[in-house]
């Protein structure tokens, strides 16, 4: 039908009611954060010591007989101290990731290393990656201790907002882990990266501001001299996340 000469199309016209605002997240401090530093940390059975090419050979005495520990990582194993030590020189001189040697106090050696990277002072977000730990240290009340003193010093020290851990999905220690920690369950990038010639799928996990103290308190507590026994076996196992 067509519009007779002397009228005017109308618009159409939205009942009357609030204006419509898109969703938005909370605000939140936008500083930056400072950047780590490369100094030691210290706790009650291990010190952080920035990694540097004088722990090549406590490191690489560490490394032997730790075949399967590679599987999931980007590198290793390494044919001999030589690739080792040329590994450790470039690896401990990088900013992101940036990397300590762990020297638990029993031993008096460098049994492992782990790093803060992917830091994003801008986004307040920071990650716990890069765990290598001999088979000596694995499931020791230091390996527990050395990944809580970055934790605590990139959330407490530094105040990050955002602490991650991704893993290969298919690292079960390492999901493990995660969840001991108390890191929330995130999700999985498919095919997100190549590692070694193989897809890898990656399972991410994260803390937050809101989450850390809880987080922090229940690991404290598992930490704690009264938790562990004559022989050093802890008297309650660590789950620090609720449920």
């Amino acid at each position: 039908m067509s519009t007779p000469p002397d009228a005017t199309p109308q618009a159409a016209t939205l009942p009357p009611g609030p204006p419509l605002d898109p969703p938005l997240g909370p605000e939140v401090d936008p500083t930056p954060r400072p950047l780590p530093a490369r100094v030691p940390h210290r706790g009650a059975s291990v010190t952080l010591e920035p990694l540097g090419i004088r722990h090549a050979e406590e490191l690489w005495e560490a490394t032997q007989g730790a075949g399967e520990s590679w599987a999931y990582l980007g590198y290793g194993p390494f044919a001999d101290f030589a690739a080792f030590r040329k590994f450790l020189g470039g690896f401990a001189t990088t900013h992101d990731p940036i990397a300590w040697a762990v020297r638990p106090h029993l031993s008096g050696r460098a049994l492992g290393w782990l790093t803060l990277m992917e830091i994003q002072p801008a986004n307040a977000a920071i990650e716990l990656g890069h765990i290598w730990f001999s088979p000596r240290m694995q499931r020791t009340r230091a390996a527990t201790e050395a990944m809580f003193l970055l934790m605590r010093h990139a959330m407490d020290d530094l105040g990050y907002r955002r602490l991650v851990w991704k893993c290969n999905a298919l690292n079960a220690p390492s999901r493990r882990a995660a969840a001991r920690l108390g890191f929330t369950y995130e999700g999985e990038h498919r095919a997100h990266l190549v590692v070694k010639g193989r897809r890898r799928d990656t399972a991410w996990f994260s803390i937050l501001d809101e989450e850390w103290p809880a987080r922090r308190d229940a690991i404290a507590a598992w930490l704690a001299e009264e938790n562990f026994d004559h022989r050093g076996t802890a008297r309650s196992s660590l789950r620090a996340a609720p449920g």
